[in-house]
């Protein structure tokens, strides 16, 4: 019943691996997961069409996060926003997983109401305004999103400056900032002004220490470990760090004798098991225990975010199929063909070495009826 039947002829037999649920959240850092969305199967959701979610599964897996101690960080790039996800279906995400009060909540305000294409500085401005304002509404804390739109418009640095100095004043809720680097999404090449690292750099020190009380944190995800350290170390007192940086969590997280990043990241969605553990294990003191559960969780994460990186999310959602969360594996956008067969055998592997698959009977037979009608 727990043997998975790959396609290259090898036999993967599963056994389970008990995880204990944490009291609450962890003390020692901030943690949010990425939550994906769940299709409705019989909607249509192919490319191009309005998302059709399945509320109570969405809603579900959620809670799922929470009954783990983690944050959710709702409507980010893990829920499928600029890929699938329009923004009618986001507004009505925010809403309705706010007011669930499960746990911490974070939300993603971007400007995807805008059709692509050409606009001006001022609809951009409008745009995020209009988001900021329906996360604000629901009691979620905002997520400062990077735009394609501002991507495509802004002269300099000068023009994101002004935006985010905007969006500052106008929220009453300190927001976290979010650079989300072109291995996620190539259409922000040069976010922040300048497609130089170290000078978008500054631009975002300059934005965070002209009202440091107004930015709860920033969230990384440039795939730098050292980039991030760099920018942690500069960071005013009390602006956190979270690191969205799917390669590199663990040391990150773990830090150093000048100081650490909390999290926001989109594999806790698929590892939240283990890393409320080891998480547990921080909180405890107890390193050594840190590093054995986290490690086997890095190979599986750097396969999910491998390139072409922004297909991560259909990783995501087959290992959530797997273990139960959702009963098929369709994704807004028909974004389930966004990985190869050969992909999926070896996340099944990784997953299964790092203790991720929680019911193998279950994870076996989806995998073999889906190797079945993949492969052959």
């Amino acid at each position: 019943m727990s043997t998975v039947n790959l396609p290259d002829g090898r036999k993967l037999t599963l056994t389970a691996t008990e995880w204990a649920r944490p009291a609450g959240a962890p003390a020692s850092r901030i943690a949010y997961a990425a939550a994906h969305v769940v299709a409705d199967p019989l909607a249509d959701n192919s490319p191009g069409a309005p998302a059709a979610l399945d509320w109570e599964r969405t809603l579900a897996f959620r809670r799922h996060l929470w009954s783990h101690g983690l944050g959710v960080a709702e409507a980010m790039d893990t829920a499928q926003r600029g890929m699938g996800l329009d923004y009618a279906a986001t507004k009505e995400l925010i809403r309705r997983s706010a007011a669930e009060g499960g746990g911490r909540i974070v939300a993603g305000v971007a400007t995807d109401q805008l059709a692509p294409g050409q606009v001006t500085l001022d609809q951009v401005r409008r745009a995020y305004s209009e988001q900021l304002a329906d996360v604000l509404t629901a009691g979620a804390a905002p997520v400062l999103m990077c735009s394609r739109h501002l991507a495509a418009t802004a002269r300099d640095a000068d023009d994101y400056l002004g935006i985010y100095r905007e969006l500052l004043d106008e929220s009453d809720k300190p927001v976290v900032l979010h650079w989300l680097g072109t291995a996620f999404d190539p259409a922000l090449e040069g976010y922040w002004g300048s497609s130089d690292v170290d000078k978008a750099t500054e631009t975002v020190l300059e934005l965070v220490n002209s009202n440091p009380a107004k930015v709860d944190g920033i969230k990384i995800s440039l795939l730098d470990a050292d980039h991030e350290i760099g920018l942690r170390r500069r960071l005013p007192a009390g602006v956190r760090l979270y690191t969205g940086d799917d390669f590199n969590y663990p040391q990150l997280i773990r830090g150093d004798e000048q100081g650490y990043s909390d999290a926001l990241l989109g594999i806790f969605a698929a590892i939240a098991p283990a890393a409320a553990a080891a998480f547990a294990a921080l909180d405890r003191g107890d390193l050594d225990e840190y590093d054995r559960i986290f490690a086997p969780t890095v190979p599986l994460s750097r396969h999910i975010f491998k390139k072409p990186t922004f297909y991560y999310k259909t990783g995501i959602v087959f290992l959530a199929w797997l273990n139960g969360h959702q009963d098929h594996f369709t994704m807004v956008g028909g974004l389930q063909s966004g990985r190869s067969v050969p992909h999926f055998a070896e996340l099944i592997e990784l997953a299964a070495a790092a203790g991720l698959l929680t019911d193998p009977d279950l994870a076996a037979h989806r995998a073999n009826r889906f190797m079945e009608v993949m492969a052959g």
